[in-house]
């Protein structure tokens, strides 16, 4: 059977030129100009020095922010950040296609690396076009002719159908890198189609936790065991099941515009109920106090900022049992120490349990490191934020289609 797309293990890399996609999109700094290292330019160094030990001649597109934001830089930085997890050098090119960025290309030698300039100070690089257009722009048709092959790295950018995303698989043999294979491959892999897989959902994107919850319990409810709900999703369906939270609670959703999905919320309870749990008690910010309550006691006049202790217990035991987990976002407000203990307790449980866990959403990362624990003790930490929503809400991908496209080609 034909693969869907084709890897870095399908090609000789020797002496080749090639066109490598990463997604080095970093925190920044306004005050002090500068950006943060981050784990995803850490993971991209590892395909950079594969495809340069291998002796290809890298070149690396990326970007940076958006024209007009405070982040919108160049990657001079980057260069220096990768340089130092790739452990060899990575020349900055302050160009992308111009006379001195085909220059230095051309005068490559096997096994070096250059990072063009941030990709997105050319406008039709975020343009939203088809890949048989993106061919025919000027990113393509100067860079194309100077590389044998493009490997597409960026999973976290590939729901964009961008220029150096997917226009390059329609003129040249191309490949998943490294970071994009191993997304796809840990997504497909939570997918156990006898059952046993369990949805933790919260944080505080309830519009792409619902989404999610609505479309693998309409397609797959064979596979669901249970979606879990926490977080501000979880507080939605306490709604949307008749509940009243409190007046601060739901202010403060009402100020975030979280009850605009509050109708497909209950459409969701109505049509999948007994597969989705909502919390039995709650915590909430009574005068500085954590103070947690059965939801038979609610509403209450306090902000809510973490499920209950009994609630996290249940759900931990569902969790220790499950073939599979997939984790997206924290289930309180785990910044306060009063209200980390929701969190702690969750992600401990899927740490214990034998079933595989995916990660996913830079919040519940940003919960792993704040509570200090090690994120190799899960099955897989996704790097990636809007795509993996995309691609879990089960949306096309235009990164991968191109990639599954070109495969069929080659």
């Amino acid at each position: 059977m034909a693969k869907k797309y084709l890897t870095m293990d399908d090609f000789n890399f020797k002496g080749k030129t090639v066109l490598l996609r990463v997604d080095v999109n970093s925190p920044y700094d306004e005050r002090t100009k500068k950006i943060s290292d981050s784990e995803r330019i850490k993971a991209h160094a590892e395909t950079v020095k594969e495809l340069s030990d291998k002796g290809a001649k890298v070149v690396v597109l990326g970007h940076q922010g958006r024209k007009g934001d405070p982040d919108f830089t160049s990657l001079e930085q980057h260069s220096q950040l990768l340089s130092k997890h790739v452990g060899k050098a990575v020349r900055f090119v302050p160009d992308v296609i111009g006379e001195e960025a085909q220059r230095k290309i051309k005068a490559m030698r096997n096994g070096e690396i250059v990072l063009l300039d941030n990709v997105r100070l050319l406008d039709e690089e975020t343009k939203d076009l088809p890949p048989e257009e993106h061919a025919k722009g000027q990113l393509v048709k100067t860079l194309a002719p100077l590389a044998d092959m493009f490997v597409n790295d960026a999973f976290s950018a590939s729901h964009r159908s961008h220029a150096s995303i997917v226009g390059f698989t329609k003129v040249l043999p191309s490949a998943a890198g490294r970071v994009m294979q191993r997304e796809l491959i840990s997504v497909d892999k939570v997918w156990d189609p006898k059952g046993g897989n369990v949805f933790l959902l919260g944080g505080a994107k309830p519009d792409d936790c619902l989404s999610i919850a609505r479309h693998v319990l309409a397609t797959k409810p064979e596979a669901v065991e249970q979606v879990l709900s926490c977080g501000v999703l979880g507080q939605i369906f306490l709604i949307a099941q008749g509940h009243a939270l409190g007046k601060p609670t739901e202010d403060f959703m009402e100020k975030k515009n979280f009850l605009s999905i509050l109708e497909q919320a209950k459409e969701t309870v109505k049509n999948y109920g007994a597969k989705i749990r909502v919390p039995i008690d709650v915590a909430a910010n009574v005068r500085g106090q954590r103070e947690e309550m059965p939801v038979g006691n609610l509403p209450v006049d306090a902000m809510i900022m973490d499920i209950g202790t009994e609630t996290a217990t249940t759900y931990g035991k569902i969790m220790r049992k499950a073939k599979a987990i997939i984790l997206k976002g924290p289930p309180g407000v785990y910044e306060d120490k009063n209200f980390q203990k929701g969190t702690k307790m969750i992600l401990e449980a899927a740490v214990a349990s034998k079933g595989f866990s995916l990660v996913g959403g830079g919040d519940t990362l940003s919960a792993i490191e704040a509570l200090e624990m090690d994120p190799t003790k899960f099955g897989y930490v996704s790097l990636a934020g809007g795509a993996l929503i995309t691609y879990l809400s089960g949306k096309t991908l235009p990164g991968v289609a191109a990639l599954e496209v070109a495969a069929k080609r080659n």
